[in-house]
């Protein structure tokens, strides 16, 4: 059982490198375009990057399940139950917040016939920026969680 455990951690690391990390970068690379094909590009390589944060989150949400399910004292414990409730809200950040804002911003790529980037698209760059930094620092809150334990 302390094997199959251990295996978990072991996981659950890996998969908070590839659920988390690159989640950190998507809006830098969004912000260094600067003309609507290098924002097209940019909106590429981000998607095919969320393909492997999805892996990485959903993996990151079984293992650290599995984990309390073999040590129910996970449950108990403070600082495991806030990481799961703020993992759900980052979760549901993404199709509630973050999702209809990237659509908008994606029909005005799709639809901009110059190279200059439209003011609608920055000024919803910019709520979404603050969406994206939310959940980038609720993230390191659950981060820090995992780290220190501290309740």
């Amino acid at each position: 059982m302390d094997a199959i455990y251990q295996c978990l951690v072991v996981i659950h690391i890996f998969s908070a490198v590839l659920g988390l990390g690159p989640g950190f970068v998507f809006f830098y690379i969004k912000r260094s375009a600067h003309t609507i094909t290098e924002l097209r590009h940019s909106y590429f390589i981000t998607q095919r990057l969320h393909r492997v944060v999805m892996v990485g989150g959903f993996s990151l949400l079984i293992t650290g399940i599995l984990m309390g399910a073999l040590n129910p004292v996970l449950f108990q414990q403070g600082w495991y139950l806030a990481c799961l409730i703020l993992f759900l809200l980052g979760l549901a950040m993404g199709p509630s917040i973050l999702a209809p804002r990237t659509k908008r911003m994606k029909y005005i790529l799709t639809t901009c016939k110059s190279e200059e980037i439209p003011e609608e698209y920055k000024a919803l760059a910019q709520q979404l920026l603050r969406f994206e930094l939310l959940l980038n620092a609720l993230f390191l809150i659950i981060l820090a969680l995992m780290i220190l334990k501290p309740f």
